[in-house]
């Protein structure tokens, strides 16, 4: 009796100890499953229909392995259970990660509504300062005109930095700063740091950065505000299918995403009904009256200096646009996609050998490019007799390579590298509400999309430009090509299909 007592009530403990184990395994799949299911829905990344037919499988999947977990006693069917459940589980945290890592890299790079420029404090090579404190007593050289207000917040930050006033003198343009450090009649100028290289191609400063020091870079930040714009492009732009989007492409040290010249300078009109893309760029010696210049002529590169808004506000004003959505990358993420994109197919037009830190060389047809060799084949115009208008459709070359292969099936496999290098490289004033917006549209409609690419062009001149104090290379605007531009962006809102061959 005693026996058969303990055996019984063994045989019930069991059971109970198999339940339990079920339920419990069954919870924590249920709870992993439901945390998956509702990161889709609130990253809003997946059409509805979608994130409902995944549910409807993964509750199955739980349902089921929850069967064969349910009894212990049946040990085959329960370590089936056990380790199909287990590989749902890290399929599922997998999922789970993945999902999180998009939603908080597209969260970091979208909607950017400031903008930074890197102020330098600079005093001669040899002088004995080597800090701002040092120089608290020196006469700051300031520039009067140019790029006043980062200057004037610059001056601030020194100000609040030494807890005393600075004395200052002004100059009426960048060589003239740079003439009164040299001369000595100020001790130290706060010049932008972007206007370094428009100095060194001037004659007589072109050794420049080998004549002054840096005693520090100051950042200052400013909103970006929006402004509404009259133009004579249909108001159809203002549909939510039409995307009228400025990618500029800048070059600064370390990655970082500052204001300075813009060496791309690309429009992307593009309509996601009819899944066009028209991209036109705009040489960057293009020689037009910036936003800010009142009226004075300037290279379209050094709007950039003053800001992505300015650049924007410029090239609305030469095609009479509403251009107000920017994308922009630093050389140093454009090799990084690439790379991480597995590299890009470029069926170049002609055999050259492009220069940056080593010699890369092309074929004539097609070239598979890594993302070092994809910068030098955008950047290379010497090689070239059309100079910056080659390079121009190089560059256009190489982002609809990058879009094409982006919108492929590869993508799945190159995914997590792509997201680490877009971080730190790329920028946008795009809501994340809107990417998603379109991430999902693409998922929903699929199909490929006709990119089309267009460059204006124009006749070389020697001009002064609005930054500069000498007299710079520009390219004076065809008009006839502008306004072809301008026409090509109208039949992308209509929704026409272009065909440039015709």
């Amino acid at each position: 009796m005693n026996d058969y007592g303990g055996k019984y009530f063994a045989g019930k403990t069991n059971r109970k100890k198999g339940a339990y184990s079920g339920i419990n395994y069954y919870d924590l799949l249920l709870l992993i499953a439901v945390e998956f299911i509702g990161l889709l829905a609130v990253t809003k990344l997946v059409p509805v229909y979608l994130i409902f037919a995944v549910g409807i499988a993964i509750l199955t999947c739980v349902l089921l392995i929850c069967l064969l977990t349910g009894d212990f006693r049946k040990k085959v069917r329960f370590v089936i259970g056990i380790v199909l459940g287990s590989l749902f589980i890290v399929l599922l945290v997998v999922g789970n990660l993945f999902v999180l890592n998009t939603y908080n890299t597209l969260t970091r790079i979208s909607g950017v509504n400031t903008k930074t420029s890197q102020i330098g404090i600079y005093v001669l090579k040899n002088d004995a300062a080597q800090t701002i404190e040092d120089a608290k007593d020196y006469t700051f050289g300031t520039l009067s005109s140019l790029d006043k207000k980062n200057t004037q917040e610059a001056v601030k930050q020194i100000q609040t930095l030494l807890g005393q006033p600075v004395k200052q003198q002004s100059a009426d343009g960048v060589t003239k700063l740079v003439d009164s450090l040299m001369d000595g009649s100020c001790g130290v100028i706060i010049l932008n740091h972007a206007y370094l290289p428009i100095l060194s191609e001037m004659e007589g400063y072109t050794d420049i950065e080998n004549k002054i020091r840096e005693l520090d870079i100051l950042d200052v930040n400013t909103v970006i505000e929006e402004q509404t714009k009259d133009t004579n492009v249909s108001q159809k732009q203002d549909a939510k299918n039409i995307i009228c989007l400025y990618i500029s492409g800048i070059d600064t040290r370390g990655g970082e995403i500052i204001n300075t010249r813009s060496d791309v300078n690309i429009i992307a009109t593009i309509n996601t009904d009819t899944k066009q893309m028209l991209l036109v760029s705009t040489p960057r010696d293009y020689f037009v009256p910036l936003s800010i210049s009142n009226g004075v002529p300037d290279k379209l590169t050094h709007a950039g200096i003053y800001g992505i808004d300015v650049s924007m506000d410029t090239l609305g004003m030469l095609y009479d646009i509403s251009l107000d959505k920017y994308f922009r990358v630093n050389f140093a993420g454009f090799i990084k996609i690439i790379d991480a994109l597995g590299g890009i197919d470029i069926d170049s037009d002609a055999v050259f050998t492009a220069s940056t830190d080593q010699e890369y060389s092309f074929t004539k047809g097609m070239n598979h490019m890594n993302g070092a060799a994809a910068l030098a084949y955008s950047r290379e115009r010497y090689a070239f007799q059309e100079g910056d208008r080659a390079r121009g459709r190089h560059q256009m070359q190489v982002i609809s390579a990058v879009i094409q292969k982006a919108m492929s099936s590869e993508m799945l496999s190159h995914y997590t590298e792509v997201l680490n290098g877009i971080e730190g490289c790329f920028d946008t004033n795009f809501s994340y509400d809107r990417m998603a917006e379109l991430v999902r549209q693409q998922l929903e409609d699929g199909g490929s999309w006709n990119i089309v690419s267009y460059s204006v062009d124009g006749t070389g001149d020697t001009r002064q430009p609005y930054s500069m104090s000498a007299n710079a290379y520009v390219m004076i605007p065809d008009q006839t090509t502008v306004d072809e531009a301008k026409a090509l962006m109208q039949q992308v809102v209509d929704g026409e299909v272009i065909d440039l061959n015709k």
